[in-house]
């Protein structure tokens, strides 16, 4: 393969493809904290740009290594998403709900819930290494790479989107969050099982 315009070109639209569940995810965080800080708001995008980045190279890996391993391991992704998200989402809703009465406060994203949150939006981005297994090394580190400009970019979208309607949205931010995280971790099951 060459570094022309449709390598370039699909490796954009693979990074659209992915960042959807992590654009969905910055949506909630900024919903769940509009005062976020801009160093917060790179730190949350950076993360998932890096696992959507990191994912479709161990699956590119896998298919170049143990790619019967593999094809055991990938049944069970939509499970191990949608229980991160859910248990993401249901803590999300539990605090909306224990703090509906009470004066909104901001809910912090800790660096845990953040890993988790990363791991959890991407890991069905390792069957892409299925997609990009015909490039030589050099070639599937820039389609990561553009994956991760991408994401970066439309992850940072949805958290500034998200801290706007936070901020109008107020004590309903937190439920509103929760219940995206719920919804993508169903829909990553649902797509991935059927």
């Amino acid at each position: 393969m060459d570094y022309n315009f449709m390598f370039f070109f699909n490796s954009m639209l693979l990074g659209v493809g992915l960042a959807m569940d992590a654009f969905s995810v910055s949506l909630a965080n900024g919903l769940n904290e509009p005062k976020m800080r801009k160093l917060k708001m790179c730190c949350i995008a950076t993360t998932f740009a890096f696992f959507q980045a990191l994912m479709p190279l161990i699956g590119w890996v896998c298919v170049h290594t143990v790619v019967q391993q593999f094809e055991s391991f990938e049944k069970f992704i939509p499970y191990i998403a949608l229980a991160l998200l859910s248990y993401i989402g249901i803590s999300m809703l539990i605090d909306g709900i224990k703090n509906k009465d009470e004066e909104k406060k901001d809910i912090k994203l800790t660096p845990l819930a953040l890993l988790v949150q990363g791991i959890a939006t991407s890991i069905d981005a390792l069957s892409v290494g299925f997609t990009i297994s015909d490039y030589e090394l050099p070639m599937a580190l820039v389609c990561a790479l553009i994956i991760a400009l991408v994401t970066f970019f439309i992850c940072m979208g949805g958290i500034m989107l998200g801290r706007t309607f936070g901020t109008k949205l107020s004590s309903k931010a937190s439920l509103l969050g929760g219940a995206i995280l719920l919804f993508i971790g169903i829909e990553i099951f649902v797509t991935g099982v059927f």
